[in-house]
């Protein structure tokens, strides 16, 4: 049994900014295992940095824990345009994560937003929150650890839901759906097809595809990830998830290519290739730090 001093020492981790951001990273996934009141409010407060790549993982978090007594702050995060634009984006999806009703009308107003990418996560968690009515509760559990923006598609023909996936006049929330069915199909097809969403014209669509291609950690994906980390003028949330998925996906092709970015001048990418690089390191066996939390915090498979 964790005390409440102890909670509290992990928790003076996280909001530390002198802490190395590994450090701080390893708190923040402690902090969501053990859940609690206590563990909310020392995430919460970390909501005050200015690393948009942290806030966004306290948002991924609070979600992940599905504890409604986290959407206080997560409404807050949402409502407040200060934040960047990938924080915002990713309380909207928290909120839908936790599946409590009582947000569905916020998400509705929010499903409007000026920033496309918080707009259409609104969308999706509304989507979500009305799958979860009609259908009474929760998807049956996948091989994955994540509570997903959406239910996989009971199609299981990876040419289908390849097409499915990329046809862009189809509703966001069928596309989703068949892009988490792809992922937990799984095998190179899949891989290729889901690859393919990282040129399809949202921004958000492509950081998810990121985010599953992590996930899925097949290297088939490893060229279309590193070429969408290479695109300067590419959104920087989408580069951000290719280079978490390159390090977890761990082959020398993906070293590279973190290797390269480890200085890019967009902070968001630079923070997530260190965050990579040490992924990178837990997976080919030549050091332990914090990648167990994140593979935890981000599903790996069961």
């Amino acid at each position: 049994m964790v005390t409440e001093q102890e909670v509290d020492a992990i928790g003076q981790t996280l909001v530390d900014p002198k802490q190395p951001l590994q450090a701080r990273f390893r708190a923040l996934f402690t902090l969501r295992g053990l859940g609690g009141p206590g563990a909310i409010a020392w995430i919460s407060q970390a909501f005050a940095d200015d690393s948009a790549l942290l806030k966004h993982e306290l948002a991924y978090c609070l979600g992940q824990m599905q504890d409604a007594r986290a959407i206080p702050v997560l409404v807050d995060v949402l409502q407040d345009t200060r934040q960047e634009p990938m924080v915002r984006h990713e309380a909207g999806e928290a909120l839908g994560a936790i599946g409590d009703p009582e947000v569905l009308e916020l998400l509705k107003q929010y499903s409007s937003d000026p920033v496309i990418e918080v707009a259409e996560t609104c969308q999706l968690a509304v989507r979500r929150l009305e799958w979860l009515q009609q259908h009474g509760g929760e998807p049956t559990a996948g091989p994955y650890l994540s509570v997903d923006p959406a239910p996989p598609a009971e199609e299981r023909d990876v040419g289908r839901l390849r097409e499915a996936l990329l046809d862009e006049s189809r509703p966001l929330f069928e596309r989703y759906r068949a892009m988490f069915a792809l992922r937990n199909a799984g095998g190179e097809e899949a891989a290729l097809a889901l690859a393919e969403g990282l040129h399809c014209g949202s921004a958000l669509f492509r950081h998810e595809v990121g985010y599953v291609l992590g996930q899925l950690q097949h290297e088939a994906a490893v060229p279309q990830l590193a070429a969408a980390l290479a695109r300067c003028a590419e959104n920087p949330m989408v580069r951000h998830e290719c280079a978490e998925a390159l390090g977890a996906i761990a082959r020398p092709a993906c070293l590279a290519a973190l290797q390269a970015h480890a200085d890019d001048p967009e902070r968001v990418v630079r923070e997530s290739c260190e965050v990579a690089l040490d992924m990178y390191e837990h997976e080919t066996g030549r050091a332990f730090q914090y990648a167990d939390g994140l593979e935890q915090l981000r599903g790996a498979p069961s």
